[in-house]
């Protein structure tokens, strides 16, 4: 395990440098075993996090996108907090992190998707969106007061903050370009149930495009011949759409 932490290791390496070179346009990512990279001494939680650092990028939002669905589509995601544990993000989800990460996630959305007033709605982190406070206060002491600041933005539609279990349907439906979720799972949950096999995680804020499938190593199924590919060049196709933008996110 720790060999193959290690090559994992090796190949992001590579890759980031190669790309901040100029030699490469974009980066895609194949799935790594979080497990394997920590037992090599990698104290990463994932892709995320790591090219972050080798980039030399101050911050990145981890994006998830369905740009098709079975219900329609597209459904694309801005996560607040990723990869750490639920029982802190009421901790860390503040004015300034909301401010700072949806507007790195709305930079992706202009500079490489071509949104160029994107339409944003937010996910509740409580039951109902918070109910007005009764069910808890992060939508209205915290996520409404940076959702007032994004709202002065004239190049920007905020559309507000609403309950979990309803967002995401009226997003497919057209409603909004990008739903900015508080923690990982209420949006991956969704998006990888009507995603099927082509969702997509793109890290926005790197200085190029990343793009990676939204599953994980599968190793239970290594060398059957049973993995399906398509996520992977979903993937694929999306980071060359990016990169023909011709742009990178400062």
């Amino acid at each position: 395990m720790r060999l193959a932490g290690r090559l994992s290791a090796a190949a992001i390496e590579r890759a980031v440098e190669l790309t901040l070179a100029g030699a490469l346009d974009g980066i895609v990512t194949a799935p790594i075993s979080k497990a394997a990279l920590n037992a090599a001494g990698i104290s990463y939680p994932g892709h995320t996090e790591f090219l972050r650092d080798l980039a030399g990028a101050e911050e990145v939002t981890m994006m998830m996108t369905a740009e098709t669905t079975p219900l329609g589509g597209p459904l694309r995601l801005a996560l607040l907090t990723a990869h750490v544990p639920l029982r802190v993000v009421p901790d860390v989800l503040g004015i300034d992190l909301i401010l700072r990460r949806t507007r790195i996630a709305l930079a992706a959305l202009r500079d490489w998707w071509g949104i160029r007033r994107p339409r944003v709605a937010f996910a509740g982190l409580n039951p109902h969106a918070g109910e007005g406070g009764l069910f808890g206060s992060e939508e209205v002491e915290v996520m409404m007061p940076a959702i007032e600041i994004l709202g002065e933005d004239p190049d920007l539609e905020v559309l507000g903050v609403f309950p979990a279990d309803t967002v995401f349907r009226q997003t497919i439906e057209g409603v909004a370009d990008v739903v900015v979720t508080p923690y990982h799972d209420v949006g991956l949950a969704v998006l990888k149930t009507v995603a099927r096999d082509e969702g997509v995680n793109v890290t926005a804020g790197l200085p190029f495009p990343r793009t990676s499938p939204d599953h994980g190593t599968a190793l239970d199924i290594a060398g059957t011949g049973q993995a399906d590919p398509g996520a992977m060049k979903t993937a694929i196709d999306l980071c060359v759409r990016f990169s023909n933008a011709g742009v990178t996110i400062p």
